[in-house]
């Protein structure tokens, strides 16, 4: 039922989504009221989530057949807001269809 591929779309999905809330909520907060305490809270499942997303799309890149300029989009990916939903749009929600 879980696939590899699978594992790996909720993974870039909850990274993607912690890094918004990390960027977007958290890190404001931090600097305008003066709260740090959510970025310390957001910050290390972000964190362990970042570096799983990268691990897996190295483990998946052979059996995917994606080509460096495909792994180079997919890895950057994860450091540009929003960009792993395009990647789950783009590269691997068509697998899971196909």
């Amino acid at each position: 039922m879980f696939s590899f591929l699978n594992i790996f779309r909720i993974t870039a999905l909850l990274e993607g989504v912690s890094y918004i809330l990390l960027l977007f909520i958290a890190t404001p907060i931090k600097y305008l009221l003066n709260e740090p305490q959510y970025v310390k809270l957001l910050g290390m499942p972000h964190g362990i989530l970042f570096m799983a997303y990268i691990v897996m799309a190295i483990m998946l890149k052979k059996e995917l057949n994606w080509n460096t300029k495909q792994f180079t989009e997919i890895v950057l990916a994860s450091i540009i807001p929003f960009g792993t939903f395009y990647i789950d749009k783009k590269y691997l929600k068509p697998l899971r269809n196909g």
